[in-house]
């Protein structure tokens, strides 16, 4: 982990100083918009794994962790980005998706199409390059998280309407919407 944190951390300092002004508003809100739903993602990934919930499956519980690594790098870097302007972490209460390998399973693909939407979303409200790069950088891996969680809870044989890649093109979700669904789980406690 700490050479991809290195990485993330190293192209956060190209990253115009918030801190001077040199990033609008905007792009400051769509940081604290992107942190707060990786904030979401990486506690529900940690505290799943703190839970020991995946038995004998030896994917899912590799994908937990490989994906809690990603979420926390994530979360690190767009901490680093903001500096002092990063929002707070909010409290969870994943209920029992996070100790119910099924639900675990599938709330990770929710969580993940919408980090997918969200970013895509967002992309073209972003006007300082340096931060465009860096949700460019953060966007295909939660669209392989996505993926990888959709062929984990499909693949062995099911028949399913779902596919790990289930669309030639994918639509961003406004921030309304991502909100909306996000404030529908009822995980966002405080």
């Amino acid at each position: 982990m700490s050479a991809r944190l290195a990485i993330g951390s190293a192209f956060a300092g190209a990253v115009p100083s918030i801190a001077r002004g040199a990033v609008p508003a905007s792009d400051v809100a769509i940081l604290n918009f992107a942190l707060t739903l990786e904030y979401l993602e990486a506690e529900f990934y940690a505290q799943a794994n703190r839970n020991k919930i995946f038995g004998s499956s030896k994917e899912l519980f590799r994908f937990s962790q490989v994906v809690a690594q990603h979420e926390a790098t994530h979360v690190a870097f767009l901490k680093k980005t903001l500096g002092a302007k990063a929002v707070a972490k909010p409290k969870f209460d994943f209920k029992d998706t996070v100790t119910d390998p099924a639900k675990f399973a599938a709330t990770a693909q929710v969580l993940e199409d919408t980090g997918v939407h969200a970013y895509l979303g967002q992309v073209g409200n972003i006007k300082t390059k340096a931060v465009l790069i860096g949700a460019g950088r953060i966007l295909p891996v939660e669209a392989r998280h996505a993926s990888w969680i959709r062929d984990l809870r499909f693949s062995g044989g099911t028949t399913s309407p779902t596919t790990p890649a289930p669309a030639a093109f994918e639509d961003g979700f406004t921030k309304a919407k991502i909100l909306a669904a996000v404030k529908a789980t009822g995980f966002i406690v405080g």
